[in-house]
């Protein structure tokens, strides 16, 4: 047993790599190596003998095994350095570039006109896309046969035959959630509604699926007057120039009186320009919210009035901006929102400028 420790330890020793290290595992300790011949030869011996060579040769192919096990680990480590010494990569290099993505222009229009409406005391006010009836068209003074309810200009969900119950909508506007926010906080209340919203259109101005962003202001004392401050300060913060509004009267269900609003601009080579000239741009449409509606979200109208107005979001982005067709907002041309991106850390705050 000692020449067979000296032979392999030796052996395992000298091992130039883990194909020459397996040969002699095999040798030693495999079915037919020599440790394992001589374990089967304790048989054949006397009790007395196999009481002294059992313990040994266990000892032996244990200490055989873990010197294996280590030569094992230093070779693996040998080879761990000589890779090391071989493959290195300087951290301090540049990376190489990666494109990014880039913030779509509804995005960062949503930011930027919730960034200015909070600076003025609005909060942000969210209600569901799929509305009831009710919600959608009679609790803000739309009658029945009013155009907007028939369905080549609303998409009606779809009832199981034998139910009468009237087709819920994919809203048509967010003037829902300005009901279910009367409905939830009471008045006072000063809110805006920013989301997507759904109509049947298709054109280059017109998509079946665009974005609103609509106001509420609701106390005591509020007037027209105070409408009209709101716009003009948004519109001068949103463009970076000071922007002169014109009120038109108008007629809409849910406010009395109404008024269409329109914007100071001038028109240079097909290009719209904000805030000068002497050309008027209509951009919303307004009003004072009608007593109905006031009562339907669970005001009285004897004690409080408001104003509310809406605007397109998609809109807004094209004059501030420069895109010609709203479809290109909704093609998923990475083109496009290459050219009309804008980069993550653009986030608008009033303090660091809301344009580009």
């Amino acid at each position: 047993m000692d020449d067979l420790r000296i032979k392999y330890i030796d052996a395992i020793a000298a091992a130039a790599d883990e194909a020459a290290l397996e040969e002699l595992r095999l040798q030693a300790v495999g079915k037919k190596g020599e440790v394992s011949l001589k374990m089967r030869e304790l048989g054949k011996m006397t009790p007395e003998e196999r009481q002294v060579a059992g313990p040994a040769l266990n000892a032996l192919k244990n200490e055989i095994n873990s010197a294996l096990a280590a030569k094992k680990v230093a070779l693996a480590d040998a080879a761990l350095d000589a890779r090391l010494a071989t493959e290195w990569l300087d951290v301090t290099l540049p990376a190489r570039n990666r494109r990014v993505g880039t913030i779509h222009p509804i995005s960062q229009v949503t930011e930027e006109v919730t960034a200015i409406f909070a600076d003025m005391g609005f909060a942000v006010a969210e209600g569901p896309q799929i509305e009831t009836d009710w919600y959608n068209f009679d609790a803000l003074n739309i009658p029945g046969h009013h155009p907007a309810r028939a369905e080549m200009d609303t998409f009606y969900t779809h009832r199981a035959e034998g139910d009468e119950r009237p087709p819920h909508v994919l809203r048509t506007h967010t003037s829902p959630v300005q009901i279910r926010s009367m409905e939830k906080t009471g008045a006072p209340i000063r809110i805006i509604c920013p989301g997507r919203v759904y109509r049947a259109d298709y054109d280059q101005t017109h998509t079946p699926m665009f974005h609103q962003v609509e106001g509420l202001a609701i106390g005591k004392d509020i007037s027209m007057a105070n409408l009209k401050w709101v716009l003009e300060e948004f519109f001068s913060a949103f463009f970076g120039t000071e922007v002169k509004t014109r009120f038109r009267a108008s007629h809409f269900p849910f406010t009395e009186p109404s008024a269409e609003v329109d914007i100071q601009c001038s028109w240079e080579g097909g290009t719209v320009k904000v805030g000068e000239g002497d050309d008027w741009l209509e951009v919303l449409g307004s009003g004072m919210v009608h007593p109905k509606v006031l009562e339907a979200g669970g005001i009285d109208p004897n004690e409080y009035q408001g104003f509310a107005f809406g605007i397109g979001i998609d809109r807004l982005a094209m004059l501030k901006y420069g895109i010609p067709d709203l479809r290109a907002f909704f093609d998923s041309d990475l083109r496009w929102l290459r050219h009309y991106g804008f980069a993550s850390l653009d986030q608008p705050t009033l303090h660091g400028g809301l344009t580009r």
